[in-house]
């Protein structure tokens, strides 16, 4: 069981914090879609955001999640007005509920690192048509890219051996860092593979290497909510209960602590007084989509 599916997730501040997909990216998977687009499944659909973007392009919209909180989120996210999503509590390994060769297709984004493929590939291929499109993205660590010096302490708490690194669920986050390249499609049963990246660069915002996709400007106070999403941040709070947020009348967790020695590092985030929560920074993330085709 993973973080996202315990009963103590906090589903909405998933979705407050978690950064939102560019309409650059639905623009690419439609795009390389073909042929009829009558049922999507979403796996790991979480809050329901990807059902939602895509289902103005399908007949039916149907995500799945392991975890509870996050369907119950996805539900009373979506508006009456999205007639063709149905959501549902299910493991992505196990598509018993769908018919053999119905899916026209499916989707994963920031969830297909958690996979069983030796379960998931004989799945999709009983429930994919000829045809159909897989499109399974994720976006890993992001990047300062204005202010090196604390992307390399976000980097040391997020992976030292001594802060967060132990906490990560193996070998998901390593699958992900990698950008899904140990995620390959069976050539006996998919064609057409394409793979889009993006890795951010240390001199300025757009100078990473790839397509940019994920990049957005958010306050300190944002990227401090979105710390605290973090699968890894959730295990150390379990293992450190007595470790209370400053802003919950704590004496501080570890997210605070690394944000006091990125003030030390970067004094241009306080030099103008004020809440350096307001100060606004521009944050790029390591990207990928994977794309196949059912043959």
């Amino acid at each position: 069981m993973t973080t996202f599916s315990k009963a103590g997730f906090n589903a909405v501040s998933y979705a407050a914090f978690r950064p939102a997909y560019p309409s650059q990216l639905f623009k690419t998977v439609l795009a390389y879609h073909n042929g009829p687009s009558s049922l999507l499944l979403d796996l790991g659909s979480g809050h329901g955001l990807i059902s939602r973007e895509l289902a103005p392009s399908f007949t039916r919209v149907m995500g799945i999640d392991p975890s509870p909180s996050m369907v119950k989120q996805a539900i009373s996210s979506t508006p009456s007005s999205f007639s063709n999503i149905s959501f549902r509590e299910a493991s992505a390994e196990d598509l018993s509920f769908i018919e053999d060769g119905s899916l026209d297709m499916v989707v994963a984004g920031q969830a297909a690192h958690w996979f069983d493929y030796s379960k998931i590939w004989p799945e999709l291929s009983r429930k994919m048509r000829r045809g159909g499109t897989l499109a399974f993205w994720g976006y890993k660590d992001n990047s300062f890219v204005e202010f090196p010096k604390a992307t390399k302490l976000l980097d040391e708490y997020c992976y030292g051996e001594h802060t967060m690194g132990p906490y990560w669920e193996q070998p998901g986050r390593h699958i992900l860092q990698g950008k899904l390249r140990a995620v390959v499609p069976p050539e006996n049963d998919w064609e057409d593979i394409e793979r889009i990246e993006y890795e951010p660069g240390a001199d300025g915002p757009r100078t990473g290497i790839g397509e940019l996709l994920m990049h957005r400007r958010l306050t300190l106070g944002e990227m401090e909510g979105y710390a605290r999403t973090f699968s890894a941040y959730h295990n150390w709070a379990a293992d450190h209960p007595g470790r209370k947020p400053k802003k919950d009348g704590g004496e501080g967790d570890i997210v605070d602590t690394m944000f006091e020695k990125m003030l030390e590092v970067e004094p241009e985030w306080t030099e103008k007084g004020g809440d350096w929560r307001d100060f606004e920074i521009e944050s790029e993330w390591g990207s990928v989509i994977l794309l196949a085709r059912k043959k």
